[in-house]
């Protein structure tokens, strides 16, 4: 099964040049490590930040540079700072090409859930609600089930909604799923050495499977 790092990287060879890209918290922070050097692009954070770079290397931290996961982070040469007001009316107004975010559940229709504030590690819905309603295409960066083994990827989300038929793509520890428009997870890419088998085991909703399956390669070691 993939890293975290691993889900990263695979997930940067989606990003196109001159993009614009916001990044969740968890996993899709560490896509801004992967993106190949010589793709203009610009990472925004809801928080007010436009042109985030890489993690700093300690030396290099400032604690009053964060992202929205309260981590800190790089900024490039041209970035800018402004509120938080500023960075919604660019998610609102549809500036945003691309979003990743993390997941609690998926529905086999495209439906997200990543909050529950019982949990106490997430206080609300936060810009999720704003990001899932925007025209950004949604990518979904998570494992592929809970800890207590249960699929994250179900017929229908247990947990609160945060947009209903809004996921574009899901990378996942065991693979990389596109939502079918008649509804359905269809297996794009598989791990390395993960079986078809346990896939359709940790899978709950309707999984989809044609032809073969290529393997993910080309990580950084």
């Amino acid at each position: 099964m993939l890293t975290k790092e691993q889900i990263a990287q695979r997930i940067a060879r989606e990003i196109k040049d001159g993009q614009y890209i916001n990044l969740g918290i968890g996993i899709p922070t560490l896509v801004a490590n992967y993106i190949p050097s010589h793709l203009q692009v610009v990472l925004q954070s809801e928080n007010g930040l436009l042109g985030i770079g890489p993690y700093p290397k300690q030396a290099e931290m400032d604690p009053d540079l964060v992202n929205a996961g309260k981590e800190t982070i790089s900024m490039v040469r041209g970035s800018s700072l402004f509120d938080s007001a500023e960075a919604f009316a660019m998610i609102r107004g549809g500036h945003i090409d691309v979003a990743i975010l993390g997941a609690l559940e998926l529905s086999e229709n495209g439906d997200i859930s990543n909050w529950k504030i019982s949990s106490g590690l997430i206080k609300g819905v936060g810009g999720a609600l704003d990001l899932v309603a925007s025209n950004a295409k949604l990518f979904v960066a998570m494992r592929h089930c809970h800890k207590d083994g249960s699929s994250k990827l179900k017929k229908q989300c247990k947990f609160p909604v945060t947009g209903l038929r809004c996921v574009h793509k899901i990378f996942t520890d065991l693979g990389v799923f596109s939502i079918l428009p008649e509804g359905g997870f269809k297996l794009v890419e598989k791990a390395p050495g993960v079986d078809l088998d346990e896939i359709r085991q940790k899978t709950e909703g309707r999984l989809v499977i044609k032809g073969e399956i290529p393997e993910m390669t080309g990580f950084a070691k």
